[in-house]
């Protein structure tokens, strides 16, 4: 047997394992890394965060990844050599902080790698009837395992795709795993540069959990809040679009796009929600000269409200009364105080931090990487049924040390 195979079954049969989640998500803020240490598989599964970190990517970093993130044309060398060149950057980022932690690479198991998307395009975006729906992330798993010595698995959202998905939202898997509770209707909300959520039903059943991005929570902030005051990449604590007034014939304009009248559950990314789609609709409006206070705050509401929205969609349709859910929230937007204000106002019902469930709410996505790499590698037993949006399949590709 191959030295690597037999590693991997050893992993496999262990009662824990150390395993590296790396996540960055589109809004380009940084990696993710979360050391887990997980014991168990499917239903059965637990984690423990044991060292956590975000490594900020530099100015050069962002402005490397903009040249081809979310575009049609780009130039095709640039593309190949940033896949390497991710992998490589992602590597030196965990030795960087196994080092720190002073944990020896051979005490970790796994690396599970979502790597940098650089463009989502479902079927209903791209709108080419010959092609199905697609998803790219650049990072090779091939440079990472390499140059940590760990094995990686890499790539998870291509296997989603394959089975009739569209490459997202995936956190439905590590969510329903972990969070699921017995009586409890909870909802998992996740606000990074896009917005989404899983519903996890008190009856446990995984043919009832629903999933769905709603759309923009901090892309369209952080684009006009950078566009506006070049030095900042965020409205931190939302002090500009707090001093700003909503404009409803803005709000309405961009809500508007067909995207939000497109049925449940649905994916999307900055293909659409971009820097065009606000400046278009500002010129329909006759709105260009809008400050930029009110600007980010209609950017703001159009979070809130879309956010809301949706799961208002999902409590409908349930036989339960919203006051009977309880949402967890995770990801950046939690730190916005207005979005989290203005949902509260919209969803009258209990608000709470996926810390209150023992995970950091920073380090969520990262986490759950890493559970469905321990579901690849031990093999959990869970069922979606023919749950739209969500196969039951596991995901990654594996990449060996040597």
């Amino acid at each position: 047997m191959n030295k690597n195979i037999s590693a991997l079954n050893e992993i496999a049969q262990k009662e824990t394992r150390k395993i590296i989640g790396l996540m960055s998500g589109t809004s380009l803020d940084g990696l993710d890394i979360a050391l887990c240490e997980i014991s168990g598989a499917g239903e059965n599964t637990a984690v423990k965060i044991l060292e956590f970190e975000t490594i900020t990517y530099t100015e050069d970093i962002k402005t490397e990844i903009r040249k081809v993130f979310a575009k049609k044309t780009v130039d095709f060398q640039h593309f190949a050599l940033l896949n390497e060149w991710i992998g490589l950057l992602h590597a030196g980022m965990v030795n960087d902080c196994l080092e720190k932690w002073n944990i020896p690479a051979t005490e970790v198991d796994l690396i599970a790698s979502h790597g940098q998307t650089v463009l989502h395009a479902p079927k209903f975006l791209h709108q080419q009837e010959k092609f199905p729906n697609a998803t790219l992330q650049i990072g090779d798993g091939d440079h990472i395992a390499v140059k940590t010595g760990i094995i990686t698995l890499s790539d998870f959202r291509q296997k989603h795709v394959a089975a009739g998905g569209e490459g997202a939202p995936l956190a439905v898997y590590g969510d329903y795993l972990l969070f699921s509770k017995k009586g409890e209707n909870r909802i998992m909300l996740n606000m990074g540069g896009i917005a989404n959520f899983t519903y996890l039903p008190a009856s446990l059943d995984a043919e009832a959990v629903f999933v769905t991005d709603t759309g923009m929570a901090n892309t369209l902030i952080d684009i006009y809040t950078k566009h506006y005051f070049p030095e900042k990449s965020y409205d931190k604590d939302a002090e500009i679009a707090q001093s700003g007034t909503v404009n409803p014939e803005l709000l309405a304009e961009l809500k508007s796009n067909a995207f939000f009248q497109k049925s449940f559950p649905k994916t999307i990314g900055q293909e659409l929600f971009n820097f065009d789609f606000v400046q278009n609709a500002l010129t329909k409006t006759s709105l260009a000269a809008i400050s930029a206070p009110d600007l980010l705050a209609t950017l703001t509401r159009l979070s809130a409200e879309t956010i809301s929205e949706a799961i208002l969609f999902v409590v409908k349709n349930s036989p339960y009364a919203l006051e009977d859910f309880k949402i967890y929230m995770s990801g950046g937007g939690i730190h916005n105080p207005l979005l989290v204000k203005w949902l509260a106002e919209l969803l009258p019902c209990e608000f709470q931090k996926s810390d209150d469930l023992g995970i950091l709410s920073d380090a969520k996505e990262a986490v759950l990487f890493a559970i469905l790499a321990n579901e690849t590698v031990a093999g959990g037993d869970y069922n979606f049924g023919n749950n739209k949006g969500i196969p039951s399949v596991t995901m990654g590709k594996i990449s060996f040390p040597d």
